[in-house]
């Protein structure tokens, strides 16, 4: 006898498996058991699973019967005509959905050509296989499954076109791209995910060769005649926000120009912007530290005393202004209110962004890089028919990574820019190699996608034919103007003394054990002393008990907590840290003493 479980659950015991399986597929394909119903004959415990539970992955696949498909000429021409849908499929049993645990009894084909007696299902259509974003990149199947994951990720990160009514809306840190364009190479997906009507990326001419070393380690060379013509060019939007909060007792935040006796008053310069609303005016162009929405608030603790008091009456500042690094031009300013009808000003930034050394750019086939060199169009090289190329990227990126589907889209995107038409692409069943390599014979180019090309510098002919076509590019989001960071010296936390963190609070760059590697190897290892002691700070120690003293400033005075006036007390200098240390050990009840040594 063989067990049934149903939902995880013990229900009882047949005595035919297989005759149990078949009459419950049976009768889910007549519509008598609901669709999400799954059941799966395990041999090797011989147990049958039933299982209609919430959240089980599933997937349509086209139901085989004795080696003839289900779905027949005349369920597609009804589809086509619309006297059928989706759901009626599923009805008629033409198609059903499996889970992980039924699939392991189902023999799926590709396609109708490979259907045996033995098949069970087939693909509705072979890019089912991978995702949405993954069944974007042409020619999939001649990649890595690595780097085709990689070229779906990268495409999530493009700058694109991402929604047509952006003028109006106010979403937090968005890119967009001037001149999207639809790619020449697309795959089915493009069209079914309506692709055309917000790309992300550009069609460019790219040549496979070295550039006097600037594309060394995956970088690219740009030309800049193409940066000119509006290639990469990308606007960079970003909001400030501004309400008018309401405090207990009847206080209010109030947006308007700051008054000079206010307090924290920055200087007339910081809110030379603001109009007599308080608010800034649209196409100003601001910069770090500039006040763009002027905001004073209630003084922050108020006890019941000082409620009558004169000076409690001075309201603090609480402008809303750039932060370090911050710069661009006002876009649009939005006033309105929020659901509690309190004020609202919302102010967009707009900044201008073209390529420079440090973007990354990127094939959809996982090739990514960054921007090594922009060279002036007159000296890079150039075909004998004139043509220069946009993007130079290295050769030594193909052969470890094996993502053949860049060189296929080399070709096929060439063939389609001097034949003008589109290539399909779709991983399994797009255009084949062979034909392509037809068509651009016949075109006058040579089958093998490669060019005479002639250098830039000097005029001469190049011995080796470099390999040159169309492609489309993408230019991701992360940008050199968003991560610059540097710092001298600013601001430190309040408890360790140490540099604040991250680029917006202008923070410290950090050093660890690789870095000092470097400069020591550099030579320049005095330079460790600066940088490892951001924190240090002058304490008196107490010679006899070996605690930290105490100095009064004003009588110019040390003494010691536990020995007193008559000890001998030195300045030692230690990190700020381990002064924190020590001071934790005392709270748990630990004597940490520092025992004086001379320094001479």
């Amino acid at each position: 006898m063989t067990e049934v479980f149903v939902n995880s659950r013990f229900k009882g015991e047949v005595d035919d498996p297989h005759k149990f399986v078949g009459s419950i597929i049976g009768e889910r394909r007549k519509g008598n058991v609901p669709q999400n119903v799954n059941v799966y004959y395990d041999e090797t415990a011989d147990t049958v699973f039933v299982d209609g539970t919430k959240g089980r992955v599933v997937r349509p696949l086209i139901v085989v019967k004795d080696g003839k498909l289900m779905l027949t000429d005349k369920h597609v021409q009804q589809l086509v005509k619309k006297e059928i849908a989706w759901e009626d499929l599923l009805k008629q049993g033409v198609i059903e959905y499996l889970d992980a645990a039924e699939e392991e009894n189902a023999f799926v084909a590709f396609f109708e050509g490979e259907l045996t007696p033995d098949h069970t299902h087939m693909e509705i259509h072979p890019i089912a296989l991978i995702g949405l974003t993954t069944s974007l990149v042409p020619y999939g199947n001649y990649c890595h499954s690595t780097k085709l994951a990689i070229g779906g990720k990268n495409q999530k990160q493009a700058v694109g076109f991402y929604a047509s009514n952006f003028s109006v809306r106010m979403d937090m840190d968005v890119n967009l791209l001037q001149t999207p364009q639809a790619p020449l190479v697309a795959t089915i997906m493009h069209e079914i995910s309506n692709y055309n009507a917000h790309p992300a990326g550009q069609n460019i001419v790219l040549a496979v060769m070295g550039y006097m070393g600037y594309n060394i380690e995956d970088a690219i060379i740009i030309n800049k005649g193409s940066i000119e013509r509006g290639f990469g060019r990308t606007s960079y939007f970003r909001p400030a926000i501004a309400e008018e909060l309401r405090y207990a007792g009847g206080l209010t935040d109030q947006i308007c120009v700051p008054d000079k006796d206010i307090k924290g008053y920055k200087t007339e310069v910081d809110y030379r912007y603001l109009e007599e609303e308080g608010i800034i005016y649209p196409e100003a162009k601001v910069g770090e530290g500039d006040v763009i929405i002027g905001k004073t608030s209630p003084p922050r603790f108020l006890s019941s005393m000082d409620e009558y008091n004169l000076t409690s009456n001075i309201r603090r500042e609480s402008s809303v202004s750039l932060k370090h690094g911050e710069r661009g031009i006002v876009d649009f300013v939005l006033i309105t209110e929020n659901g509690e009808g309190n004020k609202l000003v919302q102010v967009r930034l707009r900044d201008h962004r073209t390529p420079e050394i440090g973007d990354k750019f990127t094939s959809r086939h996982g090739q990514k890089g960054v921007v090594g060199a922009i060279v002036p169009q007159s000296d890079m090289p150039f075909t004998a028919s004139g043509i220069t190329p946009d993007i130079i990227f290295s050769p030594h990126g193909i052969p470890s990574r094996m993502t053949i589907s860049h060189l296929i889209e080399l070709v096929g995107a060439k063939t389609g820019a001097l034949a003008g038409r589109n290539i399909d692409g779709t991983t399994f069943v797009a255009e084949s190699e062979i034909d392509l390599r037809k068509e651009l014979r016949s075109l006058g180019m040579r089958d093998n996608g490669t060019e005479t090309m002639y250098n830039g510098h000097t005029g001469k002919q190049m011995h080796a034919r470099i390999y040159i076509g169309n492609m489309y590019y993408l230019k991701l989001k992360h940008m050199v103007s968003n991560k610059i960071h540097s710092r001298a010296r600013g601001p430190i936390q309040l408890l360790t003394r140490q540099p604040t963190e991250g680029r917006a609070k202008e923070g410290g760059l950090r050093l660890g054990e690789m870095e000092k590697d470097t400069f020591v190897a550099h030579g320049a290892s005095l330079l460790l002393k600066e940088r490892f002691d951001s924190d240090k700070t002058l304490v008196p120690v107490c010679e006899g008990c070996g605690v930290i003293a105490i100095y009064n400033e004003f009588k110019n005075k040390s003494y010691c907590p536990t020995c007193g006036d008559n000890v001998e007390i030195n300045n030692v200098e230690i990190s700020y840290a381990f002064k924190l240390m020590l001071d934790e050990f005392k709270s748990l009840g630990i004597y940490p003493r520092m025992m004086l040594e001379s320094k001479y």
